[in-house]
This record gives C-alpha cells, sequence and structure tokens, in this order.
C-alpha cells in the first residue's frame, strides 16, 4: 500500500463490515459470517475499481482497492479454517468437552442377553 493510506471512509465501511461479520458468526457460524463478509467487500471492491476507472489513476484509490484486498484476504484464510474442518472441538463456541478423566475406570457395559446360567446347548 506504500505510503498512501486508505481513506477514512473506507476504512469506517471496512470496519463497519467487520463488525458486522462477528455478529453473524456468533448468530449463524463463521461460514455463514464470512460468506457474507466476502460478499460486501467484493462489492466495494467493485465500487472503488470503478472509481478508479472513472477518475483515473490516483493513489487515493489504489490505496483503498489494495485496503479492500488485504481484507478479503483475511476474511477468505478465516473461511478456509471452516471449509477444512480444522478448528479444534475446544474452539468451537457452545459445545464443551466432557474430561475422559472423570468417567469411571470400568463403565457398564450392554452386553446383551445373558442365559442367567443355562448352557446353550440344553
Amino acid at each position: 500500500m506504500g505510503a498512501e493510506m486508505a481513506t477514512d471512509e473506507l476504512t469506517d465501511i471496512i470496519a463497519s463490515i467487520e463488525m458486522h461479520r462477528q455478529e453473524r458468526v456468533k448468530e449463524a457460524g463463521l461460514a455463514a459470517g464470512c460468506s457474507e463478509a466476502l460478499r460486501k467487500l467484493h462489492e466495494l471492491l467493485d465500487r472503488e475499481k470503478k472509481a478508479l476507472q472513472l477518475h483515473g489513476p490516483s493513489t487515493q484509490h489504489s490505496a483503498n482497492i489494495e485496503a479492500v484486498l488485504i481484507e478479503i484476504r483475511k476474511v477468505k484464510k478465516l473461511a478456509e479454517i471452516t471449509s477444512r474442518g480444522s478448528i479444534p472441538k475446544s474452539a468451537r463456541p457452545g459445545q464443551r468437552q466432557v474430561s475422559w478423566q472423570k468417567e469411571p475406570r470400568n463403565p457398564s457395559r450392554n452386553r446383551g442377553r445373558r442365559t442367567m446360567g443355562r448352557s446353550s446347548g440344553r
């Protein structure tokens, strides 16, 4: 992105998308939150590319495009975690792991019907 920084307006829009993504993750999960955020970020990227075409090469629009691309890469990386299924169960919200150490050593087993001492040959 060089020495030029993205505009305050664009920075605010990206921050808003990120906050909405975090809320969506809480409501519907990481995949849904990332998907919606990526859609909005791509719309924002298209808007900035059109502005660059209309107004000619400008360091301001180039910096805005670079800022959006950085955010898209960040959200895509988060989405990859979900698609690979590599989130450890302990990191998933709302799920609690029960420690195997607290369970009884020899739990009773369901061994099916017993013959109560009768032999199988009669």
